[in-house]
C-alpha cells in the first residue's frame, strides 16, 4: 500500500481514516477524491499530519474519465471506497441520489480498477487492493433473541439506503469471483466520533443539548445499535487491507449495544458534567417524536472472524468514546459553525423532524 485513493475522504469516516493512515504509515501517499456534497467538508482536513502526502481532488466517483486519470497519474495500488450517501432518512425522502452514488459510483470505480490492474496490468496484481466500506444495515433487522449479524448472514435491506449498499456489496464481490479483482469488504456497525455530520444521532444530541434545543427521539427510543468509535473502525480497515485475504468480507463492530434512549441519557449526563448551566439537566430536553418508516429495531455484530484472523478488537468502550466525542464537539465550535454554514442542515432538519412533532 504505497499510493492510495480514498473516496469520500472529506467525510466523517474517510477523513478520520486519512488522518489515521498518515500517522500509521510515514511513506504512504494519499489521493482524496470527494464531491464535497452536504456531508463532506474541507474543515475535516484542516489538521492532517504531514499534509504534503495528501492530495485533494474535488470530483464525482461517477466520472469515469476523472477516476481513470487519477489511477494512472498517481499509480494507485489501493482504493479505499468510503464515498456514499449514508443517511436513511434522506434515502426515504429522495432515493435517487443513493442509487447514483452508491451503486453507479461503485461500479465506475470497479471498472476503472479492472481496466488499470487487470487489462492494462500496470501494477503487480499481488500488490493491489479494492477495499469497499459497507454497513450492517444490509442485513436488515434482528429480533430480540436473534444471534448477531456475521459475514454469512443473508442480506435483507429495509431502506433505499441499505438496499443501495447491498447492491454495491454484491457488485464488489462479483468482481472478485468473475474477474479476479483483489477486493475486500467490511460491514461495520454505527460509527461515532469527531467530525461526524450533525444530522446523525450522537452529534445531533450533543449540539442540540449544548444549545438548549429539543432532543428528538424516534418512537420509544428502544432501537438497539452496535456503536463503533471511528478510530477503532479505521484501525480495522487498515488491518483488513494489510493483513486480510483478498475476496473476504469482515464484520466490524464495537461490542456496544445499548438502546438509543440510553445513549441519549448518557450524553445528557456528560453534558451536565461538562457544561452545567441553564439547560441542565439536559435530559429535560428529550422529546419523543414519530418513528421513522420501516425503522429497523435491532442491530448487533459478531466480530469473531476479524478478532481471530487479524487480531483486531475495538479499543474504546462506549463510555470513553462518548466522552471523547462530546468533548471534541464542545472544543470545536468553529467546525460546527462552518459545517452549518456550508450545508443544507437546518432546512433538512426542519423537513425531517418538523413533520414528526420535533421542532428544531
Amino acid at each position: 500500500m504505497k499510493n492510495v485513493l480514498v473516496t469520500g475522504g472529506a467525510g466523517f469516516i474517510g477523513s478520520n481514516f486519512i488522518r489515521y493512515l498518515l500517522k500509521q504509515d510515514p511513506a504512504v501517499q494519499i489521493v482524496n477524491l470527494d464531491a464535497l456534497t452536504y456531508a463532506g467538508s474541507l474543515e475535516n482536513l484542516n489538521d492532517l499530519p504531514d499534509f504534503n502526502r495528501h492530495h485533494f481532488v474535488q470530483g464525482d466517483i461517477c466520472d469515469r474519465s476523472l477516476v481513470d486519470d487519477l489511477l494512472h497519474q498517481y499509480q494507485i495500488d489501493t482504493i479505499v471506497h468510503f464515498a456514499a450517501e449514508t443517511h436513511v432518512d434522506r434515502s426515504i425522502l429522495g432515493p435517487g441520489q443513493f442509487i447514483q452514488t452508491n451503486i453507479i459510483g461503485t461500479f465506475t470505480l470497479l471498472e476503472s480498477a479492472r481496466q488499470m490492474w487487470l487489462t492494462e496490468k500496470l501494477l503487480p496484481l499481488e500488490g493491489v487492493r479494492f477495499h469497499h466500506v459497507s454497513t450492517d444495515e444490509v442485513f436488515g433487522t434482528l429480533e430480540p433473541n436473534d444471534p448477531p449479524f456475521c459475514e454469512t448472514t443473508p442480506y435483507s435491506p429495509n431502506s433505499p439506503y441499505s438496499a443501495s449498499k447491498a447492491a454495491s456489496d454484491h457488485l464488489v464481490r462479483s468482481y472478485w469471483h468473475t474477474y479476479g479483482l483483489p477486493i475486500s469488504i467490511t460491514n461495520c456497525t454505527n460509527n461515532y466520533g469527531p467530525a461526524q455530520f450533525p444530522e446523525k444521532l450522537i452529534p445531533l444530541m450533543v449540539l442540540n443539548a449544548r444549545d438548549g434545543k429539543p432532543l428528538p427521539v424516534y418512537g420509544d427510543g428502544m432501537q438497539i445499535r452496535d456503536w463503533l468509535y471511528v478510530e477503532d473502525h479505521c484501525e480495522a480497515i487498515h488491518a483488513v487491507i494489510t493483513r486480510g485475504q483478498p475476496g473476504e468480507t469482515y464484520a466490524v463492530g464495537g461490542n456496544n449495544q445499548p438502546p438509543n434512549i440510553e445513549i441519549i441519557h448518557t450524553i445528557c449526563d456528560i453534558m451536565d458534567e461538562l457544561q452545567p448551566g441553564e439547560h441542565s439537566p439536559h435530559a429535560s430536553l428529550i422529546k419523543h417524536v414519530t418513528d421513522r418508516p420501516g425503522h429497523d429495531r435491532r442491530y448487533a455484530m459478531d466480530i469473531a472472524k476479524i478478532q481471530t484472523e487479524l487480531g483486531w478488537q475495538p479499543r474504546q468502550s462506549l463510555k470513553t468514546g462518548l466522552l471523547h466525542t462530546v468533548r471534541w464537539y464542545l472544543d470545536h465550535p468553529e467546525w460546527v459553525t462552518a459545517v452549518h454554514q456550508q450545508s443544507d442542515l437546518q432546512s433538512w432538519m426542519a423537513k425531517n423532524y418538523g413533520n414528526r412533532g420535533g421542532n428544531q
